[in-house]
């Protein structure tokens, strides 16, 4: 990729997973961001308010080099960001081919782009049960706001292809869209357990294998519309808990949410030849909304 190290900082935002301008979740992306320390980084994903902001640079072991911020700390991976940071560079053409690698705080990632859509890769599945983490169900339930005495359909289990999520089994759309989470609560749980946070789903839906809401309160985030390091685990999940014995999954996220805005992420799982899962690719659409005027940040 051409040196970046001397252009300009520009500031777009970019929808993921979705191709609606009412859908996705919307990232922050801060291209040529190589002189930009990490407290302007922090100030300016701060201001803009958004889950995550993305922050692209030069590499010497990738295409680019990425770097994620919520709104109140750095994070070491995002799926959502990683969607809209591809997209617009491939719609902008400063990556011409069909794959890329990305630099991050943790590591390389592949980086796939196939019939419009950006894939990450993500690590196989590693799973701790909740027993493990010294977590009870009674205090999950209370998080969200579920009666006393709830009932999950199936265990609740710690999973993480990269970074971990508390993955909550939920009997109905219903009972989804109804969730009233303490945020203190979840807060509280997660910072013990060392969680990005949790993610609520069911499979009782026509339209996609789960339906998901992602609150991670930890992070600055009371809800989030779509979070693909959360999706990659919960196909895991769907395959290995629910012995869902396919290769593909399709996780709606968003659509519960007080406003809504529907998210669609695609989960493709690698399987050896007993289908044990040997890593996974998760993505979706990204569709840039504007650029801004990163002065007024």
């Amino acid at each position: 990729m051409a040196n970046l190290e001397n252009l300009t900082p520009e500031l777009y935002l970019v929808k993921a997973f979705t191709e609606q301008p009412n859908g996705g979740n919307t990232a922050g992306v801060v291209l040529f961001a190589d002189k930009l320390s990490h407290e302007r980084r922090q100030k300016i994903a701060a201001m803009l308010g958004l889950s995550e902001t993305a922050f692209v640079s030069a590499s010497n072991v990738g295409d680019v080099k990425v770097e994620f911020y919520t709104p109140i700390k750095q994070i070491p991976h995002c799926g959502h960001a990683t969607v809209a940071v591809f997209s617009l560079l491939w719609k902008k053409g400063l990556l011409l081919n069909g794959s890329a690698v990305k630099e991050s705080i943790e590591g390389p990632r592949q980086i796939s782009f196939e019939g419009g859509k950006v894939y990450q890769a993500q690590l196989p599945p590693q799973y701790t049960p909740i027993e493990a983490a010294a977590i009870n169900p009674h205090l999950i339930a209370a998080a969200l706001g579920l009666p006393e005495g709830f009932a999950f359909p199936s265990v609740p289990v710690i999973a993480s292809t990269g970074v971990p999520f508390l993955l909550v089994p939920i009997p109905d759309e219903g009972t989804l869209h109804q969730l009233q989470p303490d945020q203190e609560l979840v807060r509280s749980v997660s910072d013990k357990a060392g969680l990005v946070g949790f993610y609520a789903f069911t499979t009782a839906t026509s339209l996609a294998d789960a339906n998901a809401r992602m609150f991670a309160p930890s992070y600055g985030i009371p809800e989030e519309s779509a979070t693909g390091m959360a999706a990659g685990p919960l196909a895991c999940y769907l395959h290995d808990y629910l012995q869902i014995q396919k290769p593909n999954f399709l996780i709606h996220q968003g659509y519960h949410m007080r406003h809504p805005s529907p998210s669609q992420i695609e989960v493709m799982l690698q399987l050896d030849g007993e289908g044990h899962i040997t890593g996974l690719r998760a993505g979706g659409h990204g569709l840039v909304i504007r650029q801004m005027e990163l002065g007024d940040f």
